[in-house]
């Protein structure tokens, strides 16, 4: 009994073994060829493995590949999978050649293929290919991301162009496509692209026609090596075939072709040491103007105090310098314009803070100079701006006695001259026969009104304890209200697909800033992540954020309805009124 219970045991382990054995093996599509003609080698395997490194394909030019394809299938409930690399190679010269050694990691361990020998003879009058549709569409396809600057500083805006090549020897039909990036760790804006128009450029020497397919400017929040994950399309690609109609014109043979751009790796580097104070972020080329509607006027008249930032950067990704007057000024929170266009050239235009301020009384008041500084990506310095003084005149109202001192909002205050002024000139004189107040009604009512209101002093009292004692209730009518003010914006452009993302992120970023006073700079979604749970929030309400802000990135390049951008807004407006409780 137990010798059989050890043959069963060592049977089915012994199965195991057999089936969870890694397969990683070469075929070519031929062991003899011309040396006009091309070959096709396949590495495939029966599991998954990482870092797969293919040979170095001495002696050969490989011409089309990688190509990866996956099978996985179910059948009778058993699982059979196969991935496959396939390369395309013209030998360089006649003679005998090897395919050396293909590595694959499976579970940490490495395993490699058996060098395949080819001979390569004289050429062939008639030459053929393993799979001639597929490697043609291979070679006279080309999907390519073109970015600008590959080494941009933190905040510093880079574009990438993502460009389909079409040789003239194939035409596309049509394509779809299979995935986007995401452009993880950038700040990022697609420019619309109204129409696609196929110009004729060169691609490796060669004479191809283009269509620009998709654009974005990107503005990277980390340094380090960052990476653009690749654009993939499906395409129904049209190829000449060796078959020829009666009228002896070239069959066409449409195949569907799966092309990726590949991923790049953007180098961001840190800005440099030596920030000024006051610096908040800006990077690029800016311009400051500081003005007031009016220099004169009266108290109780209003002007209006304008602080502009144009240029050529990272706008609306950094605050704008906050205006200071002194204390008999009345100002009020700024209404903040925004007049930004996106073109290849990155963020233009124009950020503006308007101010209303007004005087209560007479004289002179200075506005402070601002200061604001921005770094330069072309100089790679740091460059500060200044306005001049401004002193507002009050030419009518009530006195003030002196002249403001600006240092510190202080008035010095002079007596008037006038000593006679609080004299009375009219009178209020009352008839000798009026009733005493004494024993006259009003003297009843004020002797038993007071007593007749203590209930509802009491009742009052106990209606502004229980509202007091509410403090859940109390802390989410405030944080509604401060999620209303953030989201103000986006709730004005729902149904604008377009403005109402970007308005609806930039209120996500604009409330964690006013929030927890942190810098723009820090706004991806790992380094919120990371803030966030350092001032314990919990997880749930740091995911739910998180996916608000994915779900604007997300919208950028895929149609969303009216309903789907209300349901964002109502998410946006449940997850900050959630994090104000928490923080």
């Amino acid at each position: 009994m137990k010798l059989k219970f050890l043959i069963l045991s060592i049977l089915f382990f012994t199965g195991l073994s057999l089936q969870a054995q890694v397969r990683f093996e070469a075929k070519v599509s031929k062991n003899k060829l011309g040396v006009n003609e091309r070959l096709r080698v396949d590495f495939e395997m029966n599991q998954d493995g990482d870092n797969f490194r293919p040979p170095s394909f001495d002696g050969f030019t490989v011409v089309g590949g990688p190509n990866q394809a996956v099978s996985n299938r179910w059948i009778n409930g058993d699982r059979t999978y196969s991935k496959t690399y396939s390369y395309y190679l013209q030998p360089n010269s006649r003679g005998r050649k090897t395919i050396a050694q293909a590595e694959i990691t499976v579970d940490d361990k490495i395993y490699k293929t058996t060098p395949v020998d080819v001979e390569v003879t004289a050429a062939v009058e008639k030459p053929t290919d393993g799979d001639d549709s597929e490697l043609i569409a291979s070679d006279n396809l080309h999907l390519v991301a073109e970015v600008s600057d590959a080494t941009p500083y933190l905040n510093e805006g880079i574009t990438v162009v993502y460009k389909l090549y079409v040789s003239p020897r194939i035409s596309v039909s049509n394509f779809r496509e299979v995935d986007s990036p995401k452009f993880s760790d950038f700040w990022s804006q697609n420019i619309e692209i109204r129409e696609l128009r196929p110009e004729n450029g060169e691609y490796r020497g060669e004479p191809y026609r283009y269509v620009v397919l998709k654009k974005a400017v990107l503005y990277p929040q980390k340094t380090g090596e960052l990476e653009l994950e690749p654009l993939t399309l499906s395409v129904s690609v049209d190829v000449p075939s060796d078959r020829r109609d009666i009228f002896g014109s070239r069959i066409y043979k449409t195949i569907n072709k799966t092309v990726a751009a590949g991923t790049r790796t953007i180098d961001v580097k840190p800005l440099p040491d030596g920030k000024p104070a006051g610096f908040t972020g800006a990077v690029g080329k800016f311009s400051m103007d500081v003005s007031t509607t009016k220099e004169k006027l009266k108290a109780s008249e209003s002007l209006e105090a304008k602080v502009e930032i144009r240029g050529n950067g990272n706008l609306n990704l950094f605050e704008l310098p906050a205006l200071e007057v002194p204390s008999s000024l009345e100002m009020y929170s700024p209404e903040r314009i925004e007049n930004v266009t996106t073109t290849l050239n990155g963020k233009q235009g124009s950020i503006i803070d308007n101010y209303t301020i007004v005087p209560t009384r007479k004289g002179q008041y200075p506005i402070k100079p601002l200061n604001f500084s921005y770094f330069d990506p072309q100089s790679e310095t740091y460059k500060s701006l200044s306005s001049q003084e401004i002193v507002i005149e009050v030419e009518e109202g009530p006195a003030t006695g002196g002249n403001v001192i600006a240092g510190n909002n202080r008035q010095s205050v002079n007596l008037p001259s006038e000593q006679f002024r609080f004299i009375k000139t009219s009178t209020n004189l009352k008839p000798l026969d009026q009733q005493a107040f004494f024993r006259s009604w009003t003297f009843w009512g004020s002797l038993f009104l007071p007593f007749a209101a203590i209930p509802l002093f009491i009742l009052f009292g106990k209606r502004r304890e229980a509202k007091a004692a509410d403090v859940t209730g109390n802390r989410r009518k405030k944080a509604d209200r401060l999620a209303r003010k953030y989201l103000s914006e986006a709730k004005k452009n729902l149904g604008d697909q377009q403005s109402f993302y970007e308005s609806l992120e930039r209120a996500m970023h604009n409330y964690l800033k006013a929030k927890l006073h942190i810098q723009t700079a820090e706004m991806s979604k790992e380094r919120i992540s990371e803030i966030l749970r350092e001032k314990n929030v919990a997880d749930e309400t740091s995911t739910e954020f998180i996916e608000v802000l994915k779900s604007c990135e997300f919208a950028r390049y895929t149609p969303a309805s009216n309903t789907a951008q209300h349901e964002d807004y109502e998410k946006a407006v449940k997850v900050i009124s959630k994090l104000d409780k928490d923080l």
